[in-house]
């Protein structure tokens, strides 16, 4: 059996969006989520992107979203595990 450190032992037990950096995280997350469905849709119809002009296929559409997804999943991840640093 592993002992209780006294760090472990006096976490505060904190919601998703109840510190700046939870609410920063799932909004970063939910950004890259939209992003990824955008180039997901814009892969599908073959288009550009508005911006850069990029032309996008369905393959590179795919790319993006897989890639924007990972970012989001590491950001949700990180919204509801990570403790608040320093500011508290």
């Amino acid at each position: 059996m592993v002992p209780m450190t006294s760090s472990t032992a006096s976490t505060s037990d904190r919601g998703l969006l109840e510190t700046r950096f939870s609410m920063g995280a799932a909004a970063i997350a939910a950004i890259a989520v939209l992003l990824g469905v955008v180039f997901a849709w814009t892969g599908y119809n073959d288009g550009s992107l508005p911006v850069i002009g990029l032309d996008l296929s369905i393959l590179t559409g795919v790319v993006g979203l897989l890639f924007a997804l990972g970012i989001a999943l590491v950001a949700a991840i990180a919204a509801v595990y990570m403790e608040p640093g320093f500011d508290e």
